[in-house]
């Protein structure tokens, strides 16, 4: 490892503490190092609020070792105004002589204008230090951007038995079938992204509140096929608690108070259209809970990145089968008793 990737290697680290809190800005991290010693750094941590270059050069206590040191950045740092000015202005602003960017920012607004600024301005800059790292950290937004979509997480926890739901249940709510570490882990997953997606069967079967009760953080906004509206008003994702996407065969008259109402063509292409949704939300990852139609959508379409699939320690027998999907680039893991399986859908 040489010493660029040294440091871009710690703003990678420091961006990774804004996942799930920075939306709809990327994840970035920021050292400023001089004489081989790091003397700033920081992160992007809600939008809005400072950018990582932003809180690495305020973090500096002598500001005049800033024009002979070199600020390291996991993202391309931006040339537009947003919610807060420039960063590379600022960067040239303090002089910063040399300048290490891990890779460029997909996004059109900035998309290597950044570089060029600071390359007009006389800086030295050096770009694509562990790009594929650097774009990893970022694959939501580099999803959204690049593919108009948002990045897809299917997640659902099925028995030995391979059943993600018993025949049938004596009330509406979920059969568990892993542990509560497991659970807790899900929630934690929630927190990371920007919404859950579920379909109407969920719904009356559950009655889901889709939140983050068992984690710290903001619960996701919920996204609920009803293709014909069949869900009624008196269930939680109509608690109005959270922002919810309600995507059906046709609007109804009635709106309410934070949900919000979209129709597509069930007829046709519907994973696609779901996502095209999502896209004009400005919705930048979901994670997709089922049901097992649902899930099956998008798995036959190809049109997911990421599966995590929890195995517990329930029989069934009988009962609703887990979703169909070729089990390779797989990575597994075991909590407690459980088994979760990664599979990624690499290009």
């Amino acid at each position: 490892m040489n010493i660029h990737e040294k440091y871009i290697e710690r703003c990678i680290a420091l961006a990774k503490n804004g996942l799930g809190t920075t939306y709809p800005n990327p994840m970035v991290g920021s050292v400023i190092v001089y004489n081989d010693t790091i003397i700033g750094e920081g992160w992007h941590k809600k939008s809005g609020e400072g950018h990582a270059e932003v809180n690495a050069i305020n973090s500096v206590k002598d500001k005049s070792l800033l024009k002979k040191a070199t600020i390291y950045v996991s993202l391309e740092p931006c040339s537009h105004f947003g919610k807060t000015p420039p960063c590379c202005d600022l960067i040239i602003k303090n002089e910063i002589p040399y300048v290490v960017v891990g890779t460029v920012d997909p996004n059109i607004q900035v998309a290597g204008n950044g570089i060029k600024r600071l390359v007009a301005a006389g800086a030295k800059v050096t770009v694509g230090i562990l790009e594929k790292e650097c774009n990893q950290l970022n694959k939501r937004f580099f999803t959204f951007h690049l593919k108009k979509r948002p990045y897809i997480i299917l997640k659902w926890a099925e028995s030995n038995d391979g059943f993600i739901a018993p025949e049938s249940k004596d009330e509406q709510k979920p059969v568990w079938i892993t542990n509560a570490y497991s659970r807790q882990l899900v929630h934690k997953w929630r927190s990371e992204e920007q919404a859950i997606l579920v379909g109407t069967q969920t719904v009356l079967d559950d009655n889901p509140k889709l939140d983050v009760r068992d984690w710290t953080g903001a619960n996701p906004v919920r996204v609920v096929l009803d293709q014909n509206n069949r869900i009624p008003n008196s269930l939680h994702v109509f608690d109005n608690q959270v922002k919810t996407i309600f995507i059906s065969k046709s609007k109804p008259e009635t709106q309410q108070e934070n949900c919000l109402f979209e129709s597509i063509d069930f007829e046709q292409n519907i994973a696609s259209q779901v996502t095209e949704v999502l896209y004009k939300h400005k919705i930048q990852s979901v994670i997709i809970e089922g049901g097992r139609q649902t899930l099956q959508t998008f798995i036959t379409a190809n049109l997911w990145d990421e599966a995590r699939i929890f195995i517990g320690n329930a029989s069934f027998k009988t009962g609703t089968t887990a979703p169909e999907i070729a089990r390779k680039n797989l990575e597994k893991f075991a909590i407690l008793d459980d088994e979760l399986i990664k599979i990624f859908n690499h290009d």
